[in-house]
C-alpha cells in the first residue's frame, strides 16, 4: 500500500508555530518530490511548498514564504513543513502529496500529486 501519513497539526495562537510531518508508511519517500497543500472550509485547496528528491529545490507560495521552511530527513522517511508566525488565515487542513513517477517528475512545484496523505488540522485562534 502507497501511504502518506501527516501529523503535527493542532490549534495555536497568532504568532505561534507548528512543525508538521509528512511520513511514508511502508515505502520510502527518498525518490519523489513531496509537497504540502492546504484546504480550508469553502476555499480552494492551495499548494503551500514543495521539496525535491534530494532536496536540491524548494517552493513556497506567496502567502507563506518567510514564515514556512519546508526540508526533509531520509534518515527518518519524514518530510517536515516548519510554520513559524502563524496566521488565523493558515488555518486549513494540511495534507502532504507525492508525484508517483519520482524522480522522473522531480520537480517543484508538484505537476502530478497521486498519491496523498489523510490530512491533518491546522488551527490559528485567539
Amino acid at each position: 500500500q502507497v501511504q502518506l501519513v501527516e501529523s503535527g497539526g493542532g490549534s495555536v495562537q497568532p504568532g505561534g508555530s507548528l512543525r508538521l510531518s509528512c511520513t511514508g508508511s511502508g515505502w520510502s519517500l527518498d525518490y519523489y518530490p513531496i509537497g504540502w497543500f492546504r484546504q480550508a472550509p469553502g476555499k480552494e485547496r492551495e499548494g503551500v511548498s514543495c521539496v525535491t528528491s534530494g532536496g536540491g529545490s524548494t517552493y513556497y507560495a506567496d502567502s507563506v514564504k518567510g514564515r514556512f521552511t519546508i526540508s526533509r530527513d531520509n534518515a527518518k522517511n519524514t518530510v517536515y513543513l516548519q510554520m513559524n508566525s502563524l496566521k488565523p488565515e493558515d488555518s486549513a487542513v494540511y495534507y502532504c502529496a507525492a508525484d508517483p513517477r519520482g524522480l522522473s517528475g522531480n520537480t517543484c512545484p508538484l505537476t502530478l500529486t497521486n498519491y496523498w496523505g489523510q490530512g491533518t488540522q491546522v488551527t490559528v485562534s485567539s
